[in-house]
């Protein structure tokens, strides 16, 4: 394996930004700047190496990222075992996202959906549940944003579906993104 040539595949994913891809991660910061802002929570869900990266932006967000600041509301999908395997067992796999969005989301919340693959049902089932709520979507998605990208209100795209790169590169953002919101939201 040349490690050198891993490195400048993952460099030449964000030098191949564009304004675009700026202005729709400045957009994710006012969305989740409104939300927090007004009192509401930040929800996030992703399957695999997604699921953990979800679990990583809620700890950035009801911890603290950069800045020692009071607790910001958020919640990840991923991380309750009970009701995942109740859900999954009742209503099928498709579901375990989506209605815990139905049960603890609220118009003015957003949710945050990570994918590589960007087809995975559960993930899209959480986005329907969400716009029927008057929840806000943001996304990270590889392959092209599959099946997931027309339900969105803001979302990132990108071609590959390799999981290690769109795990690796939605953290980058998000890491970007909560940097610039802990400034926002503790001026």
């Amino acid at each position: 394996m040349n490690y050198s040539d891993e490195i400048v595949k993952r460099m030449n994913i964000f030098k191949d930004f564009t304004e675009y891809d700026y202005n729709m991660m400045r957009q994710f910061k006012d969305v989740l700047y409104s939300s927090i802002k007004n009192g509401n929570k930040v929800m996030t869900c992703g399957n695999g190496g997604n699921a953990a990266n979800a679990q990583h932006i809620i700890g950035d967000i009801v911890g603290r990222f950069k800045i020692e600041r009071e607790a910001f509301a958020g919640l990840s999908l991923t991380v309750d075992p009970s009701v995942m395997t109740a859900t999954g067992n009742d209503y099928g796999y498709d579901e375990v996202f989506a209605r815990q969005v139905e049960g603890l989301g609220k118009a003015g919340d957003t949710l945050i959906v990570l994918s590589s693959s960007a087809d995975s049902a559960n993930v899209i089932k959480a986005v329907k549940a969400a716009k029927r709520k008057g929840i806000q979507t943001i996304g990270v998605l590889g392959n092209n944003g599959g099946g997931i990208k027309e339900h969105l209100d803001y979302v990132l795209t990108f071609k590959f579906k390799d999981s290690d790169l769109v795990e690796e590169t939605a953290m980058t953002i998000f890491h970007i993104v909560l940097m610039d919101l802990e400034k926002q939201l503790t001026k």
